[in-house]
């Protein structure tokens, strides 16, 4: 579904399209069993103005629109998620956060660095203590003369390994619980500590550390205002969510691919499987469903460009195509049979990574009450809107 599209929007489309299937989707299967892919790869997406998509060319970007970025992290997930979710941190939670909160001293020194993929950002929020429940974060930033001492330990952060720009949150206010006493800094790599690599059972060729905080950094890392901090947060997981959800698209599609074309060709009792009302039916209930959610995507991206509200819409999308892109990858699996249950076939890795999209960014429980929130008009609280 790409009718409502422009000619440029096509375009950077076509453009990751292309790139995913030649440089990506060979070496997924391998990049899956060695944990990682090579870093060079970045450097090729920088090339094609890929770690920037929708930056400003002033800041060193491509100055596309949301939409076109969207439609590059499906096209990158289609190909290897974890390449996916690795742009998508590092535009959404990162890049996109400074350049809209950020000084212009701020902008015109971290994202032209992030936008040209000569550093790869990290969103340094979640902590063993604080998932879901982002406002009782512990990691304290401490006034230290001119500047902030800020120590703490973050979990589960992807590019947490190679980042060279984190965006960490950090309680400046301890007497002020919840997310009021929260505060956003730009921390560089010396600023934190990799004690941990995680093992996941998904995503395998992107990095997912735990890191400590231990760094003194002067005011002119303070990302908006002191106190605010936890606003930065939310405003970021409201678009972060419409590109998790456009990886989920991307999952479902490449799901789809293989199992129609298995279908196609696998033949029994006397017939192609496509053939039997039973796959047929299996097929056409996930074309609906990844055609819904990639619009439901595309909406909330539109939105988000237009400056309209968009934390309903992105919620939507995140919360429709992740669990789409669970059930599908399954069906997927289910159509190849025992072959879908090998590493013959790339269904089974589809089925791992999709299930991330469900807890990553918000989980599905969260969005539910984001959306519910919205709809009845409730008093916005700290899950949904801080």
């Amino acid at each position: 579904m790409d009718f409502a599209l422009s000619d440029e929007q096509r375009e950077i489309q076509a453009l990751a399209r292309d790139f995913a299937a030649a440089e990506i989707e060979p070496n997924a299967a391998d990049w899956d069993r060695a944990h990682g892919f090579p870093p060079e790869l970045l450097g090729k997406l920088a090339e094609l103005g890929l770690m920037g998509v929708c930056v400003p060319e002033a800041y060193g970007g491509a100055g596309a629109d949301f939409v076109s970025y969207v439609l590059v992290l499906e096209e990158l997930s289609r190909a290897d998620a974890g390449v996916g979710v690795t742009v998508a941190v590092h535009t959404s939670a990162v890049t996109l956060p400074i350049l809209g909160f950020g000084t212009d001293e701020q902008r015109s020194r971290f994202v032209p660095p992030l936008a040209r993929g000569e550093a790869l950002g990290a969103f340094a929020l979640t902590e063993p203590e604080a998932g879901s429940d982002a406002g009782s974060l512990r990691t304290a930033a401490v006034p230290d003369g001119d500047g902030w001492r800020l120590s703490g330990a973050k979990q589960w952060i992807t590019n947490g390994r190679d980042a060279g720009t984190i965006l960490a949150f950090a309680r400046t206010d301890p007497d002020t619980p919840g997310p009021r006493g929260v505060s956003a800094f730009v921390l560089d790599r010396d600023h934190v500590r990799v004690t941990r690599e995680e093992e996941k059972l998904g995503l395998n060729s992107s990095s997912t550390a735990d890191l400590v905080i231990d760094a003194e950094v002067g005011r002119d890392r303070l990302l908006h205002e002191e106190g605010k901090g936890f606003r930065v947060a939310m405003t970021t997981l409201d678009g972060g969510r419409i590109g998790i959800a456009a990886q989920a698209v991307g999952i479902a599609q490449a799901a789809y691919d293989v199992a129609r074309q298995y279908a196609l060709e696998r033949r029994q009792f006397g017939k192609r499987i496509a053939d039997f009302q039973a796959i047929q039916w299996k097929l056409a209930d996930m074309a609906t469903e990844i055609d819904a959610a990639r619009l439901l995507v595309h909406r909330a991206a539109w939105r988000r460009e237009q400056g309209l509200s968009h934390a309903l819409e992105g919620a939507q999308a995140k919360l429709f195509a992740s669990e789409m892109a669970r059930r599908q990858t399954a069906e997927a699996i289910q159509i190849l049979g025992g072959y879908g249950y090998t590493k013959e076939f790339p269904v089974e890795r589809y089925y791992r990574d999709a299930k991330i999209t469900e807890i990553y960014e918000g989980t599905s429980e969260i969005q539910r009450l984001v959306i519910a929130r919205s709809i009845l008009g409730l008093a916005e609280r700290a899950l949904a809107q801080g």
